[in-house]
């Protein structure tokens, strides 16, 4: 069947690539050119709030399918993000296997692409880590688990100082309460996206207060402070939520939805534009370095919709963003996907 969408949940996920390729872009650009630009504000009012938002959504209509059998969940849950990730960190690692090579030698670059099967690489750990949280999920509810609970040791999980160093222990630890609030508090979070539309001045106001305490909490140097980190992260996809919600009740700004919508394609192959941008940007050296930023994160976000838009002119390169037939588990290929805009 047709996919069907939520128009606030695609332009609350446009809203968060944005800010995730912003990051990437900005802290490249200032790490190269070895000082920071007035993009740099901006990346950290958005550090509270970035990936949080981004992995509650991801939980958001697990409901819908959580009661799959396994075999077809692995297969949408876990088969299909583990053969973009594979491909992908696969063309990122020969992008750059000259660079390992000269620094590790070529068996330690070969062993570099071995552990990153285990310890997530570079850009690519969301998309790695959300098969661990669907899996971990359905666990916790095939076995009656209370919710309750789950979110309160989720919650002191993401409080604990966790720093073991492994992405896979560390970001688990950080992120899961919010894909698992997702999942648990969907009802509620879609009420609110309806009750935004209904107050647009409440949910303006709303807004300003969140954005007063989370910038001036962030100026302090207190956002990840524990406790006021977690606190921030809820308040943070809340005000994602109100805004994306007002967004498409105003009929503006449409091209958030539509990245939105295509969010993992922008996600997977922001990387190469991003680099070769600001590294052109650098030489050329016309600009300061937060246009520079603002430049090469506009080029990073553009350039793998102008890539997608040319594989569907052409119909060459759909290995990239879809799954072959051949890399899905048996029998499961070809069923009907139930309307789920984060799958």
């Amino acid at each position: 069947m047709a996919e069907q969408r939520v128009d606030w949940v695609d332009t609350a996920k446009g809203i968060c690539i944005i800010f995730v390729v912003m990051m990437h872009s900005v802290l490249g650009v200032e790490a190269a050119a070895d000082r920071t630009g007035w993009m740099h504000a901006v990346v950290a009012f958005a550090a509270p709030f970035r990936m949080p938002d981004f992995f509650l959504i991801s939980g958001l209509f697990l409901s819908n399918v959580i009661k799959r059998d396994w075999k077809l969940y692995l297969d949408r849950k876990v088969v299909h993000f583990a053969y973009f990730y594979i491909l992908w960190m696969t063309i990122q690692f020969l992008v750059k296997v000259p660079v390992f090579t000269g620094e590790l030698g070529a068996r330690g670059a070969f062993e570099f692409y071995l552990l990153s099967f285990v310890q997530p690489f570079g850009t690519l750990w969301f998309i790695y880590m959300l098969p661990v949280f669907f899996v971990v999920t359905k666990l916790l509810h095939g076995r009656g688990v209370p919710w309750q609970l789950v979110v309160a040791v989720a919650a002191g999980l993401q409080i604990a100082p966790i720093h073991t160093g492994w992405l896979l222990v560390d970001e688990f630890a950080s992120r899961f309460v919010y894909f698992y609030s997702g999942y648990v508090f969907a009802p509620q979070i879609l009420r609110l996206a309806g009750w935004a539309r209904e107050r647009i001045g409440v949910s303006l106001a709303l807004l300003l207060v969140w954005a007063l305490v989370n910038g001036g909490l962030v100026h302090a140097g207190m956002s990840a402070l524990p406790g006021i980190g977690l606190l921030l992260g809820v308040a943070g996809a809340g005000a994602i939520i109100l805004t994306s919600a007002l967004i498409v009740t105003w009929g503006q700004l449409r091209f958030l939805q539509h990245f939105g919508e295509n969010s993992i394609v922008i996600y997977l192959a922001f990387f190469f534009p991003m680099a070769l941008a600001r590294v052109v940007l650098l030489k050329l050296g016309i600009l300061d370095v937060g246009t520079t930023s603002l430049v090469v994160t506009i080029v990073a976000v553009v350039s793998p919709m102008v890539l997608f838009w040319l594989i569907r002119r052409t119909g060459i390169g759909w290995f990239l963003f879809r799954r072959p037939q051949w890399a899905y588990l048996g029998g499961t290929f070809g069923k009907p996907r139930q309307a789920q805009p984060a799958e």
